[in-house]
């Protein structure tokens, strides 16, 4: 066979289970990462302290992005995925694939998180400080300026460079920084599925999985009023 007919690997677009295993491995990176960032600094006290736990959520996220970028787009978010599709930049047919593999790799996260932690029984769960209704308001507008900033500097549906991974990490870390004591700073249905569903703390479940999806969706229409020229 003549050279000039090989396909190109180095080129080629990521197969569907490439991408599926991209999505699970980064949704596990972050929920282990983060969830054990706080149930470590329950353990010990405070050491980690709530900078170092938003720190060390935006600081994963950056890490996942500059991983599996350039796979699956690093979604690792339902409600970003769903932005996504929302926004026309992604396959309908694999939404649902995409949100699976989220989810699974958020709940086995949080059961590894469970074997090693068995002493903290929130397994790093977001929960209200104050009412639901708070909570999920805050929620939609974290969200909502999480996904317009997702928008703005990835590349169709994919989140990956420097700059998308310098920038959502931000993001995620400043919300965290003021957001998190008050309604956890999900901003991912994924991220709070797991810790609730193992720690059997699933009351205020709804905020999280609908919240940041509401939040993802509004997104979309802002920025194609901010980026007209981009987003036609």
């Amino acid at each position: 066979m003549n050279v000039s007919d090989k396909t190109d690997t180095s080129t080629a677009a990521p197969l569907l289970s490439q991408c599926l295993a991209a999505e699970f491995c980064g949704t596990f990176g972050l929920v282990f990462i983060g969830t054990g960032a706080l149930v470590v600094n329950e353990l010990t006290g405070g050491d980690i302290t709530h900078v170092g736990v938003s720190l060390t959520f935006g600081l994963s996220v950056l890490a996942m992005i500059y991983a599996f970028g350039d796979v699956s787009g690093c979604h690792i978010n339902p409600a970003v995925t769903i932005g996504f599709w929302a926004s026309g930049r992604f396959d309908g047919q694999r939404v649902a694939g995409y949100i699976a593999a989220q989810c699974a790799g958020a709940l086995t996260a949080s059961g590894a998180v469970r074997m090693l932690f068995p002493a903290v029984e929130s397994l790093g769960g977001t929960m209200p400080r104050g009412s639901q209704f708070q909570a999920f308001i805050l929620e939609v507008i974290l969200t909502l300026i999480l996904m317009l900033v997702i928008l703005s500097v990835s590349f169709g549906a994919k989140e990956k460079g420097l700059l998308a991974g310098v920038a959502i990490g931000a993001v995620i870390t400043f919300e965290a920084l003021f957001a998190g004591p008050v309604s956890g700073a999900s901003m991912n249905p994924a991220r709070s599925l797991g810790p609730a569903i193992l720690a059997g703390e699933v009351h205020s479940l709804w905020v999280y999985l609908s919240a940041p999806i509401i939040g993802a969706v509004l997104a979309v229409p802002l920025f194609q009023v901010i980026h007209r020229h981009q987003a036609g």
